[in-house]
């Protein structure tokens, strides 16, 4: 049986790396029939990716797993196959246009939410800094308060003395 580190290297080498020079010397050239194979490959190889991660957890226990993993993405790759055209045909592609409407519509909802999300994370998280911050100011923490710089009216700065601690050098103008 092949290990997991040869599996996750033939996929990174013949699935991301091979694939990513080729997309590179397709967009280079401006060959438009190799832009296109590349583009229904990378779609395909992100869909396997996608069920890679349930498939890991749940089935990777079945005999010759891994082996079953790099030969489909070997046949993906293939120009002699042409996997990945192949299913993007026949699945993928009738799959999108059907249910196209759908999924334009779930991804302008997700970006709204995940707008509204950040700005409430971030505002829980600014009121925590800022009661923090008063927190500290007004108990003081300890070791991290000995000395807290204020400015006077004149030029100069004064370090007031935190209670409990000895008297610092004072600078004044």
């Amino acid at each position: 049986m092949v290990s997991w580190m040869i599996c996750r290297l033939v996929v990174l080498v013949f699935g991301m790396l091979c694939p990513a020079y080729a997309s590179y010397k397709a967009v280079k050239t401006k060959n438009i029939r190799e832009y296109v194979r590349w583009m229904m490959y990378w779609i395909v190889f992100a869909l396997f990716m996608a069920a890679e991660i349930v498939t890991d957890i749940f089935i990777s226990w079945f005999p010759f797993y891994y082996e079953i993993k790099m030969a489909f993405v070997l046949w993906l790759l293939s120009p002699y196959t042409k996997g990945a055209s192949l299913l993007y045909r026949k699945f993928v592609h009738p799959s999108l246009s059907r249910h196209e409407k759908e999924i334009d519509a779930y991804i302008v909802q997700a970006k709204e939410r995940s707008y509204e999300t950040v700005l409430t994370f971030g505002k829980r998280g600014l009121n925590i800094a800022a009661s923090a911050a008063v927190q500290a100011a007004t108990k003081g923490t300890g070791l991290g308060a000995c000395r807290t710089a204020t400015p006077r009216m004149s030029v100069g700065w004064t370090l007031r003395q935190s209670p409990g601690r000895q008297p610092g050098p004072e600078r004044s103008p």
